[in-house]
Order: C-alpha cells, then sequence, then structure tokens
C-alpha cells in the first residue's frame, strides 16, 4: 500500500508555514490518540501517520528532501537515503516527535491526576430558601446534611485495624502504567488499583476499604443581609472527606429568597403598589406605607397626584451584600374610587363636578380631540 502524501495526511498546502504545520499536528494527534481511542486500530494508524508526516515536514532538510524527491528520500531501499539510514533508520531515535510530542501529551498522559488520582474530596451543594425580611437582615441557620466523611475504624486508610494499604504491584506504586504500540509508548491509568498506587488487601469493615463513611452532620450557616436569589455561601473542607488523607471539598449553599406577598425586590430596591383615596390624592396629605424592615413609614402625597405615579423612599431597600448601603422603595400609588355611595355623597360628587374645572388632564385631552376632528374637515 502506498503512503499518502505527508502535506495531505496534515490537511495542509505545501507553503504551510511551522506554525499551521504544528497546529494541524497537534489537531490530528490530540484526536487520535491511542490513550483517547484504546483497541481502536484506524485511530493508531492515523496518529502514527500524521506523526511521520509531522517529523518530516517540521524539520528543515527533511521537508526540503521530501519536496524534492517525495517518500523515496527516506526509502532506506532505494540507497543513500536521507541522512544514509532513511527515515526508519533515525528519524525517531534522535527525539524526532519527542519535542512536541512531550508538550501535548505530558499533561495527557498523566490524566487530570498528575500519576495519582486526585484525593480531595467532591464538593456538595446544599440549595436553601430564605424570606425577604430574612434576606433584609441576615439569619442564622442549622442544616443538616449527610456526606461522607474519614472512616473511624481506619483512619481514612481502608485498611482494616493492624494492617496497611500496599504499593499495587502492577504499576509499583505509580499509578500509572506503560504499554508500548509500535514505536511509541502511551501511558495509562492503573487498571488494578484505578490509579491510587496501592491496593487494600484487608479492607477495613466499617467502611469497606473506601476509608469514608456517610454521616449526618448539623452546620450552622450564616446568611448575611442583602443576600439575592443566587448567591452562594461556601462552608471550606465541610464537603466530602477527602480519599486517603485527601483534602475535604467544600460545601456551597446556593441561596433562594421567597417571593412576598406586597413588596417586590428589583436589586437592591424595593417595589410597591399602595392603594390612595381619592381625597387624599386630590387635596393631599400623608400615608403609611409597609418596608421591608416589617415597620410603617410614613409618605407625604402633594396634592393632585394621580394614578401611577411613583414617590421613592430613599434608604428604605434592601441592604447591599457586604457594603454598608441601602437601596431605595419606590411606591406606586393607584387612586382608588370611590364605591357604595349614599345619596348625600352622590349630591355632594355631583356638585363638585359642576362646580368647576378639576380635570385638566382630561379638558386637554377633548381639547386635542377636538383639533384633531377640526383639521380633518
Amino acid at each position: 500500500m502506498s503512503k499518502r502524501d505527508f502535506y495531505e495526511v496534515l490537511g495542509v498546502s505545501q507553503s504551510a508555514d511551522e506554525k499551521e504545520l504544528k497546529s494541524a499536528y497537534r489537531k490530528l494527534a490530540m484526536a487520535n490518540h491511542p490513550d483517547r481511542n484504546p483497541d481502536d486500530e484506524a485511530a493508531a494508524e492515523r496518529f502514527r501517520e500524521a506523526t511521520e508526516a509531522y517529523d518530516v515536514l517540521k524539520d528543515p532538510q527533511k521537508r526540503a528532501a521530501y519536496d524534492r524527491m517525495g517518500h523515496a528520500a527516506f526509502d532506506q531501499a532505494a540507497g543513500g537515503g536521507f541522512g544514509g539510514g532513511g527515515f526508519g533508520g533515525g528519524g525517531f531515535g534522535g527525539g524526532g516527535f519527542s519535542d512536541i510530542f512531550d508538550q501535548m501529551f505530558s499533561e495527557f498522559s498523566r490524566g487530570s491526576r498528575g500519576g495519582q488520582p486526585d484525593r480531595a474530596g467532591n464538593d456538595l451543594r446544599y440549595d436553601m430558601n430564605v424570606s425577604l425580611e430574612e434576606a433584609f437582615s441576615g439569619v442564622q441557620r442549622d442544616i443538616t446534611v449527610t456526606v461522607p466523611v474519614t472512616c473511624d475504624g481506619c483512619d481514612g486508610s481502608g485498611s482494616s485495624e493492624g494492617s496497611q494499604p500496599q504499593n499495587c504491584g502492577t504499576c509499583g506504586g505509580s499509578g500509572r502504567v506503560r504499554a508500548q504500540q509500535g514505536f511509541f509508548a502511551v501511558e495509562r491509568t492503573c487498571h488494578t488499583c484505578h490509579g491510587m498506587g496501592q491496593v487494600i488487601t484487608n479492607p477495613c469493615k466499617s467502611c469497606g476499604g473506601d476509608g469514608r463513611v456517610q454521616q449526618s452532620k448539623v452546620l450552622s450557616v450564616s446568611v448575611p443581609a442583602g443576600v439575592d436569589t443566587g448567591t452562594r455561601i461556601r462552608l471550606s473542607g465541610k464537603g466530602e472527606a477527602g480519599v486517603r488523607g485527601g483534602a475535604a471539598g467544600d460545601l456551597y449553599i446556593f441561596i433562594s429568597v421567597d417571593q412576598h406577598p406586597i413588596l417586590v425586590r428589583d436589586g437592591a430596591d424595593i417595589m410597591t403598589r399602595i392603594p390612595l383615596p381619592m381625597t387624599t390624592a386630590a387635596l393631599g396629605g400623608t400615608i403609611d406605607v409597609p418596608t421591608v424592615e416589617g415597620k410603617m413609614a410614613r409618605l407625604t402625597i402633594e396634592a393632585g397626584t394621580q394614578s401611577g405615579r411613583r414617590f421613592r423612599m430613599r434608604g428604605k431597600g434592601m441592604p447591599v451584600l457586604r457594603r454598608n448601603i441601602r437601596g431605595d422603595q419606590i411606591v406606586e400609588v393607584q387612586v382608588e374610587t370611590p364605591t357604595n355611595l349614599s345619596k348625600k355623597q352622590k349630591d355632594l360628587l355631583k356638585a363638585f363636578g359642576e362646580a368647576g374645572d378639576t380635570n385638566p388632564e382630561t379638558d386637554s385631552f377633548l381639547k386635542r380631540v377636538r383639533r384633531i376632528w377640526a383639521d380633518g374637515d
């Protein structure tokens, strides 16, 4: 079977520079690396083919020879091939692709565990609901969580009393094993110890060799004033216990603030809608407004206030988290039309309406309508 053109293998043009070659090879190598494609012979062949092509084209002398003679430049059978020994004789022996291979796959070969698995415990999440009043003032809450904790029977080692974990015989305690595939070696997590480097020969009866047991704990959570839905509170080291001496994870409290029946939160501001007697709207006066503090605040209403007008009560909103400032309370008034009027009240209102021009917005609207109709004529 004839070899494919090296430029075709990498998917680049013959004018590709070093950066383009390297980028193309990285993509192919990462996609087809045997560690990511175990037991996939086709992927292994693509990886070998891409590595061979890159090893030649990244070297200016080899590339020049390849451009002149093609694959024959590295064919030992042709005699006097490149470097006297051909591609197979010395191409990789001097670390031909080791520079980029080591750079690309040193982390990949270690996995995310650096030769040993991450022994730290997982972070955990707890959802907590608080009222708007509790979000305003802050609150101290006790919560109960069930988490893996270090086993007291074996102090987290996983081994029963009097015995200790033994170095894994497969990997020699490194947690990784190397396998030769063709001309390159790959490193994988040891299947015997699962990357721990040690095996439990006499497991603890309390934890079954895991080194951790489930336990319910009561924790005190301090919820600061000003929290909002989505706020996270971190309790360091209160998550899962680490494996065999590893650091414990953290516990994250996710806050959700309940809706209030009459107050609506908008960031640090509080919105509320208040019914306003018609007489107060017309004559002016004061009304009492409920606040998030659980108290009533006095609000002055100007004479002639219209329905839908908004008043701002400075500093009556929510505290800003971890800052010594507060938002405002926005009060929208809705002028209330009287109902169930007595005959005397009706007569008074009728006389009031006949007494003169007291509705400037209505009169202005009617004038605009008449002007529109007049212009239409």
